[in-house]
């Protein structure tokens, strides 16, 4: 008896893939988004975030929540967990981070809205959050 698969999986190369899951890459992927007629909200929950302070070199960790209604595709996580993975040599402020990253899903994506939150560990005492949003204009 076939399986049955509601899904497509054409043109993802990253899941499923075991080259994939050893190398950070800003190559998104999406698959086709199949429930137009209704809002669906879709968090992901990154708790392994990494970058580095642009000033004095040390890591900084992060875990990200990443929200958005899709339009016509909805975001791959393997290729999410690769992107994100892509900053850990980065120098970055955790602000100019949060909105790259929103800038970046949202141009890929182009969602009807998202919005990406990243708490920030503690460092010398001091918790950093930071939340960016967009929404597509009409």
């Amino acid at each position: 008896m076939a399986k049955r698969k509601l899904s497509s999986t054409k043109g993802l190369t990253q899941l499923g893939s075991p080259a994939a899951s050893r190398k950070a890459s800003r190559n998104l992927e999406s698959f086709p988004f199949r429930h137009k007629g209704r809002d669906t909200h879709v968090t992901f929950h990154c708790t392994e975030f990494t970058c580095l302070c642009p000033l004095t070199g040390q890591p900084d960790y992060a875990t990200f929540e990443i929200e958005y209604i899709p339009a016509d595709r909805a975001l791959e996580s393997k290729s999410l967990k690769n992107y994100l993975w892509s900053y850990r040599d980065t120098g970055v402020f955790h602000e100019d981070v949060v909105n790259v990253i929103l800038d970046e899903l949202f141009e890929f994506l182009k969602p009807k809205w998202m919005r990406v939150t990243g708490h920030f560990n503690v460092r010398g005492g001091i918790g950093i959050d930071v939340s960016a949003e967009r929404e597509q204009l009409l």
